[in-house]
Order: C-alpha cells, then structure tokens, then sequence
C-alpha cells in the first residue's frame, strides 16, 4: 500500500473512532441544552477536520519544521488522548452488552407459561441501560493526562538538562588524541528563553565536564541576532582548552524574518551573528577547516555552513572546507543539519570519519531510553537523535539546549553530549 492510500485509510479510520468517542461525551451530557450541544458538534468536528487537513499538509507543503512540529505534536497528542480513553468505552459497552443478552434472555424465558410469582420477579426494570456516566467521565479525566504532559514539559522539561556522554570510536585516532573528551551543545535558539538562570545552569553543567574542545553545532538564534543580547554573557563563559568550534544554522541567517531574497537588513544581521559567534570567543566556520594540533599530531575539524533539505536553506560547500584536509588521519565534520549525512556526505565523502548536527530538536516530544527512542520527528527525518554509523562514518544528532514554537519538552530533554575519543 502507498503512502497516500495508506495516509487516507487512517484518516477514514480516525475520523470513525472519532465518531465514537463524540457519541460517547454526548451521552455523559446529555442533559446539555440543544445549542451547546450545537456547538460542542462545530467545536469537535472543525477541530478534527482542521487536524487531518494539516497533518496531510505537513506531509506533502513546504511548510517550515517549527509549523510541522506544532501540527505534529497535536495530532498524536490528540489521538493519544483518545486512546487513553477508548478502554473504559470499551468496558462500558461490554457492560451494556451483557445486560442487553442478558435481558434478550429474560424475555425468552418470560414467553415460556410461568407461575405469578415467576412472571412477577421478570418484569420489565425500567428503562433501557444507557453507558455508565462514571466509567466515561472516569476515562474523560484519564485522557487529561497527555494534556497534562504538556503543562508538565513547560514548567519542568525546558530547562532539564541532561548530559549524554558517549564513547566515539575513530581508528585512526593519532595517539595523542587518545581519551580526550569532546563536548557538543547545539540548537540554542537563544530568542526563545525566559529563564537566564537556568541557561546558566545548563551552561555549568557543560563546563563541569572539563571537555578539551567544545562543537556548537547552529541555530544560536531564532531570527535575528539581537536575540543573543541578554545571553552573550552567558555563552561567553562556554570555554574549552583546545577551543570552541562552531557552524550557522538555518535560523542563523534571517530568512524566515527577512525573507530569502537578499536585503542590506538581512545582509547586516547575519554579519551581526557572525560577530557575536567571535565575541563569545568560538570559531566560527563557514566552509573551511582547521587543524588541531596535540604533541605533533593533528586532526581536523570541518565546518559548513547550513547544508539543508527541501524548503532548508543550502548555503554549506563541502569542497571548500575539505581543502588541504586529505593528509589528516581524522576528519571531523560539523553540519547543522543531519540530511546532509546521507544527502551528501555519505556518497561524495567518504574520507569524513564522523558528523556532528543538531536541528531536529527531536521534535521536543517524545520517549528517549537508553535503548528505546520514539518521537514524532522520525517520520520526517531518518537520523534524528543519537549516534548513527554506516560503513567507517558515524553522524551524532544531539537534540538541542534550546527550544522552538512549544516552549518545553516532553520526554526528549534538552542535551549536553560528552564524548570520549578512542582508537579502540
């Protein structure tokens, strides 16, 4: 089956269970006076029309990621809320179900000749048996929970700062580099923060580390760089020995404030952006490389600028920040945007040995265990979170220190990778 026949069979499949679960709210209030009723029926049907119209819009329009995520997050928010409510329908119906055999039962044996006495105890009870109002009202309030989740992933999962340390096996690692630890944060969206003392925190907790070199992997703003203004003093603080390296990310350059046609606003931020990279004391790179030197021996650190997919801005040129790279044992690459891994990096450079990204945020929403990873975003991205490794090249998706639209997480908590550098 096809992805639109598929799409279109759920959708009818929905749209029935629906049916089901508004039959099943109106028979708990069916006390409401007839224009209530009236626009409850407006109220849930526009909504779940309004639903299924954007999740199909979200799949095949060029809309941009925050509005795919917001449309994304709703709909499974909602069909879990259902979810959570469709076994005490289930139950309550299987009630209803036995009473009404049971009844059908009793009628039978009421057509048979009986004594008075029988014929007395058989009679009619009233009225028919309508769905339990405590069983739906119970499974009402149990659905409130993923609602709740959300409430949950503002106040407490926004600024919940996790830090994941992992071991990076590169072979041809140079002895000197042998156990050095790697920091990376990416994904700041410094535009969206209201809590300069949690930014610190998180902060902190990446320098506690000690890592020897720190990767921001883009995104620093969510539209212009006067963002960074009350944050620069913060970040500033982000230090490491052997240097801070950093890439733009697709919000980094204006175009969804500006618009994608070059302007001297536009033209002027992006410059204010680069310079707050270098205030802060990161190197920033934009389509180059260095070499990082210990005791003799040397790596290189690659970085591109935005390299996207679709409706992402491609400003990244991979053959310029190879250049005067191919004598280098390692090559360690930093890419906003992990679509470039198996857009490009996979086919045309092989001699990259490991990718750092950031963008997907891991869509703020979801479950990530040490071995059990699920979340929304993974039907629009193919390597969202964690590390991935195809032949000899590895690409490590870190789900972000910021976040965009929704102002939380839930289950995907804003991340500090650590990383420690082996041969073996």
């Amino acid at each position: 089956m096809g992805r639109l026949p598929l799409l279109i069979f759920l959708s009818v499949f929905l749209l029935a269970f629906d049916y089901y679960c508004f039959k099943a709210i109106l028979s708990v209030f069916k006390n409401w006076k007839p224009g209530t009723k009236k626009w409850f029926s407006i109220a849930w049907w526009s909504y779940t029309a309004f639903l299924v119209i954007a999740v199909f819009a979200s799949i095949y329009a060029p809309l941009y990621l925050t509005l795919r995520s917001i449309i994304l997050v709703a709909f499974f928010l909602t069909v879990a809320c259902k979810l959570v409510m469709l076994p005490f329908l289930l139950i309550d119906d299987l009630r209803r179900g036995i009473i009404k055999l049971s009844r059908i039962s009793r009628n039978r044996d009421d057509a048979r000749p009986s004594s008075p006495a029988t014929a007395l105890s058989n009679a009619p009870m009233g009225e028919p048996i309508s769905r339990s109002s405590f069983i739906v009202k119970a499974g009402l309030i149990t659905a409130a929970i993923p609602l709740t989740s959300l409430t949950w992933g503002i106040t407490s999962g926004a600024y919940d700062y996790q830090v994941r340390r992992r071991k990076l096996i590169l072979p041809n690692l140079p002895k000197a580099f042998e156990g050095m630890t790697l920091g990376q944060i990416s994904d700041v969206h410094s535009g969206s923060f209201y809590n300069k003392k949690a930014v610190l925190g998180g902060v902190e907790m990446l320098l506690a580390e000690k890592p020897d070199l720190i990767f921001f992997t883009g995104d620093i703003v969510n539209n212009v760089a006067t963002e960074m203004r009350d944050y620069q003093d913060i970040f500033s603080k982000v230090k490491a020995p052997l240097g801070v390296y950093s890439v733009l990310g697709n919000h980094d350059y204006g175009d969804y404030f500006y618009g994608r046609e070059p302007s001297a606003a536009k033209a002027k931020n992006l410059q204010d952006v680069i310079k707050t990279h270098k205030l802060m004391g990161w190197d920033l790179l934009m389509n180059e490389n260095r070499r990082l030197k210990v005791s003799g021996e040397e790596i290189g650190i690659l970085g591109i600028e935005n390299w996207g997919m679709g409706r992402f801005p491609r400003y990244g040129r991979m053959e310029e920040a190879v250049k005067n790279t191919d004598d280098l044992p390692v090559k360690l690459l930093l890419s906003h945007d992990p679509s470039h891994w198996r857009g490009q990096v996979l086919q045309e450079y092989p001699q990259i040995d490991a990718m750092f990204s950031g963008h997907t945020h891991g869509m703020q929403f979801g479950v990530r265990l040490d071995n059990f990873q699920w979340s929304p975003v993974q039907y629009i991205y193919k390597e969202w979170a964690g590390l991935y490794q195809e032949q000899n090249q590895q690409l490590y998706v870190n789900v972000g220190y910021g976040f965009l639209g929704y102002p939380g997480r839930v289950g995907i908590l804003p991340e500090i990778t650590i990383f420690e550098l082996r041969r073996a």
